[in-house]
């Protein structure tokens, strides 16, 4: 095993719940090579059939043979700011008789703030694709490209999934540089470091991983880096697409990168040392390394006094046990163990049971199933009309369904308290992967009752300590074997006396505070 989790001989486990194996070595990031040389026909050939490559033909002077070619792509390119910028000057100097030569554009020519001098044809063709204004020069088989990107795009606005209240009302959107510029409001340092790379052999899509240096494992960013690398496919515009190919074990139910859609808590997380990567086209950005019990925490938590982020982090810890382990506890006692449910409330049980024709088991399933079905359905629908079936599933469904003795109030009752728990996760992907194994939990409390739930608990905690996220243990804090995990796992200290950052990221500055 080594530092990062791989094992070299590939069991069966490891075939399904580890790390894919890339046998075709790393992938480099770069573009395809372009053949040809670079002038005006090698961009038309390969723009060829591209309805939105814009071009425009400069004579140099009004009597002169001499031209220069200018080219881009409309949409992702601004018109005016390209004629007020660069047309504009590259006229007037023309017309007042200067020789316009690509050394000349670098030194100012044109009205722009930045300026590639490109002799490559591949890195001119990705600097088209990518927002520039290409001048190409044919006689020298050279083009300076200035980058005028178009300003359309979703403004910033308010998070959705992670509701702030004291903290920032920004959240990411889909451009690469509005986001890292989001990450710089908030950390301005230096020393804040942020790695260019790009993901796909056809989309070419950009990705930036981002860390403070002095703060972050140097190993992990290396890591990072390494695997990122390894990714060949043609396209990275979904997150599956990033996360399948570079987690330890993509094959796990259990999420293994953080997401977040809030600039603060990203700047918060990089200061605490993990490295961050946000990807161009995503409103997301990732975090990681990542623990379990990171999932359980939220930004809000930060700003509340410590006694009662405190309090609500032990609500989210036990309300994981209940979504997970609440029905398949009832359906194991009311099957296997009637002895151990006090006198009353069997009595209660037994007496809403009594027309119903269905087993304890299949009703649970049932109710299970159902309200996934409700869960997935509100998902789908828009809003007002979400709103709407979520409101008859729930109450006038499954009071009816009470009320014809189709299934028992108690089943009800189970199977809404551990949706309801589950609703409390504040991951969605944690959330999703605890309903999954609810249903497994269930199905071993039908098959052997307690000794059968005791028997899946007993194997889901084994398998979540065998995972590794970056070199730091899925269960840290609690299987680092020191003697103060419990309080970091499940309460907040004051943060004045949160002196040091977590020892199990490897920071090699220890110390956040004095």
């Amino acid at each position: 095993m080594s530092v990062f989790g791989y094992n070299n001989n590939m069991s069966i486990f490891n075939y399904f719940f580890g790390r894919p194996q890339n046998g075709g070595g790393p992938h480099p990031r770069q573009c395809p090579e372009y053949k040809g040389s670079i002038c005006r026909q090698t961009l038309e050939n390969i723009f060829d059939g591209c309805s939105d490559f814009q071009s425009r033909e400069i004579r140099a002077g009004l009597v002169s043979d001499g031209t220069l070619f200018v080219c881009w792509i409309d949409g992702i390119v601004d018109g005016g700011d390209t004629g007020k910028d660069i047309l504009r000057p590259l006229t007037d100097l023309l017309r007042a008789g200067s020789d316009p030569t690509p050394e000349r554009l670098m030194q100012g020519a044109v009205y722009s703030s930045q300026a590639k001098l490109r002799t490559e044809l591949d890195k001119l063709v990705d600097d088209i694709t990518q927002g520039c204004v290409a001048v190409v020069f044919d006689r020298q088989s050279a083009a300076v490209t200035f980058e005028v990107k178009s300003k359309n795009q979703r403004s910033i606005s308010e998070p959705k999934i992670e509701k702030s209240l004291k903290g920032g009302k920004d959240c990411f959107v889909e451009m690469l540089r509005t986001n890292t510029a989001l990450v710089r409001r908030r950390i301005f340092n230096p020393a804040l470091k942020a790695k260019s790379t790009v993901i796909g052999r056809k989309s070419h899509t950009r990705a930036v991983i981002m860390y403070v240096d002095g703060v972050a494992d140097p190993a992990t960013v290396a890591e990072l880096e390494k695997r990122l690398d390894a990714i060949d496919i043609d396209g990275a515009l979904a997150s599956e697409s990033i996360e399948a190919y570079i987690t330890d074990k993509p094959r796990s139910l259990f999420p293994q990168l953080l997401h977040t859609e809030r600039p603060d808590r990203f700047a918060q997380q990089l200061l605490c040392g993990r490295v961050g990567l946000i990807v161009d086209g995503l409103p997301i950005a990732y975090m990681l390394p990542v623990t379990f019990a990171e999932y359980l925490r939220v930004p809000q938590d930060e700003s509340q006094h410590y006694l009662v982020a405190t309090m609500l982090s032990l609500i989210r810890w036990f309300a994981v046990v209940l979504t997970v382990a609440l029905p398949a506890f009832y359906v194991a006692v009311a099957m296997y163990h009637q002895e151990m449910i006090p006198t009353k409330l069997l009595m209660s049980i037994v007496a809403s049971k009594q027309d119903v024709p269905f087993s304890t088991a299949l009703e649970v399933i049932g109710m299970l199933l159902a309200f996934e079905l409700l869960q997935e359905a509100g998902l789908r629908l828009p809003n007002p009309i979400s709103d709407t079936v979520s409101i008859i599933g729930a109450l006038i469904v499954g009071q009816s369904a009470v009320e014809a003795k189709v299934i028992s109030p108690i089943a009800v009752i189970v199977v809404a308290m551990a949706g309801i728990a589950g609703y409390a996760q504040p991951s969605q992907d944690l959330s999703a992967a605890l309903r999954l194994c609810r249903f497994v939990l269930v199905l071993a409390a039908i098959l052997a009752g307690l000794f059968g739930v005791t028997a899946a608990l007993c194997i889901l905690i084994w398998y979540l300590c065998t995972m590794d996220s970056f070199g730091v243990n899925y269960t840290a804090p609690l299987s680092g074997g020191r003697p103060n995990n419990l309080s970091r796992t499940f309460l907040r200290k004051p943060l004045p006396r949160e002196k040091f950052r977590d020892p199990d990221l490897n920071t090699p500055d220890k110390r956040r505070q004095k």
